[in-house]
């Protein structure tokens, strides 16, 4: 885990405006302490220490066709067969000689050239045609032992994890996945099937989960959290977990305990609130043991702007991965402003055409929001066509 050392805001958070909230979550956080996986295990994580060839390949000289392996002039008189697989080294190959061989297998020491059979014919025993290109691969034409296959910090590919095997490597060292936890505060929230009376039905599992996933993170089982202080401190003291993500509990009512359990465990804040539209009571701590909480209000909306903006950037860092460039488009819709806040608001995004702010989004609901390709980030400076940050959903 990643030990703090940022010191908290001189400012509470409806001072700290978008863009530098998510920076600093962004800025916070340095990649897990790396550790070696099999190589199987490593497809999309991060290196950590350069990926080091261990064999050369081809380990040996081989044959690029099927046909026959021949030394010297031709014609050769043909004296035995090759197999791919045969680990037994094959008796040299003198002058004027020929074995019928396959693709992959070692050649005989003395071969000159692997005759294709489309290109040679066999009569009485013996070879005859025109060899033209060897068609050998020669042992380390790919690579040899101690050649760079991948350098830190870039992604372990399946592809990268095939060309690894084909070179003896058995390790990859990778930053870790980060482990979050969620917290699902409220009495009124249910886990599963059809919400009674007085409930609702939690939906940050879903949308913690892609999200965390699609930034290199391990997401863990929802837990559900009743509005009780020592529940929650109770929660985030055992979350087993590099981020501990709480759902709820952010704000100043009755059952909003984050701010009070944070301070008393020692909680350090980084983003206390952020001045936007919605997801304004978000928030970003560390705690003493090197643990991150990322706070998300408890209305849908709200904690979907707050998981991307504080969340997303935080768990990119954490698993080693560069943050992604930034996308943006022109938004042509007039909107309604509170000066001195950023509005995050769903948009369609056409084909090489302009963002289309979808109408009826608000903090508790995610009806538009689904309908949307995209969130557009509107701060103080834009104006109607004006290109704005899109935040690509989960």
């Amino acid at each position: 885990m990643t030990a703090a050392t940022t010191a908290r805001p001189p400012q509470r958070a409806a001072d700290l405006a978008w863009a530098a909230a998510h920076a600093t979550a962004r800025a916070a956080a340095h990649p897990l302490a790396p550790r070696p996986v099999p190589i199987l295990a490593a497809a999309g994580l991060i290196l950590a220490a350069p990926l080091i060839a261990q064999r050369a390949a081809p380990a040996a000289d081989t044959a690029a066709m099927d046909g026959y392996a021949v030394a010297g002039p031709g014609p050769w008189r043909l004296t035995g067969r090759r197999l791919a697989g045969e680990r037994a080294p094959a008796p040299a190959l003198a002058a004027g000689r020929a074995v019928e061989i396959a693709t992959g297998a070692t050649v005989p020491a003395g071969t000159d050239a692997v005759l294709p059979y489309e290109d040679s014919a066999v009569d009485g025993g013996f070879v005859t045609g025109t060899p033209g290109r060897p068609h050998i691969r020669r042992a380390g034409e790919h690579g040899r032992p101690g050649d760079l296959l991948l350098p830190t910090g870039r992604p372990v590919t399946p592809v990268a994890v095939a060309a690894a095997l084909q070179f003896g490597v058995a390790e990859a060292p990778v930053v870790p996945r980060p482990r979050v936890a969620l917290l699902i505060t409220g009495d009124e929230v249910v886990l599963t099937g059809s919400p009674g009376p007085g409930q609702v039905r939690d939906v940050f599992a879903p949308l913690v989960d892609a999200l965390v996933a699609r930034c290199g993170g391990a997401p863990t089982a929802a837990r559900l959290v009743p509005d009780d202080r020592d529940a929650l401190r109770t929660a985030l003291r055992t979350a087993g977990a590099d981020v501990v993500v709480v759902s709820g509990a952010s704000s100043a009512g009755a059952a909003d305990h984050l701010h009070a359990v944070l301070d008393r465990l020692g909680a350090v804040w980084l983003v206390d609130g952020v001045a936007c539209r919605p997801g304004h009571p978000q928030g970003l701590a560390a705690l003493p043991d090197g643990r991150w909480v990322v706070s998300l209000p408890g209305n849908p909306g709200a904690g979907l702007v707050a998981a991307l903006t504080l969340l997303e950037p935080l768990v990119t860092a954490l698993a080693g991965r560069p943050e992604p460039p930034p996308h943006t488009a022109p938004v042509t819709d007039a909107l309604q402003r509170r000066p001195g806040c950023t509005h995050i608001v769903p948009v369609t995004v056409a084909d090489g055409g302009p963002a289309r702010i979808v109408p009826g989004a608000g903090s508790a609901g995610l009806r538009a929001v689904a309908a949307a390709d995209a969130l557009a980030v509107i701060d103080d400076a834009w104006q109607p066509g004006a290109p704005a940050r899109l935040l690509t959903l989960p």
